[in-house]
C-alpha cells in the first residue's frame, strides 16, 4: 500500500482542509515544491500570492489560493499555515 501525506490547511481564523494525499505543491519564497511521502523535514515561507495544490490518489486534484504564511513539513505530514486562503476553484465556478 502507498504511503500518503496528512495535509492540514489553516488560515487565520479557520482549518480550511485537513485529509491525506499522494503529494502537496506549494510556491515558496525559495520556489516551487512538491512534496511527496518521507519528504525531508522543512520550514519554508509562502510566496505571495501563491497557490497550494493537493494532489489525490486517482489524480484528482484541489488547489487553494493562498496569502501570507508557512508550510512546515515534518514526519507526520504537511501543515500549511495561510494567513488567508479560498479555493482557487471559487473564481471559476459559475
Amino acid at each position: 500500500m502507498a504511503r500518503q501525506l496528512h495535509v492540514e490547511l489553516v488560515a487565520v481564523e479557520e482549518k480550511v482542509w485537513s485529509g491525506d494525499a499522494d503529494m502537496v505543491m506549494a510556491r515558496t519564497t525559495e520556489g516551487e515544491l512538491g512534496v511527496l511521502p518521507g519528504h525531508a523535514p522543512l520550514l519554508g515561507q509562502l510566496a505571495e500570492p501563491g497557490q497550494v495544490r493537493i494532489k489525490h490518489s486517482g489524480g484528482q486534484e484541489i488547489a487553494f489560493d493562498v496569502s501570507g504564511g508557512f508550510l512546515s513539513i515534518t514526519a507526520t505530514g504537511v501543515t500549511v499555515l495561510a494567513e488567508s486562503c479560498t479555493p482557487a476553484s471559487a473564481q471559476a465556478a459559475h
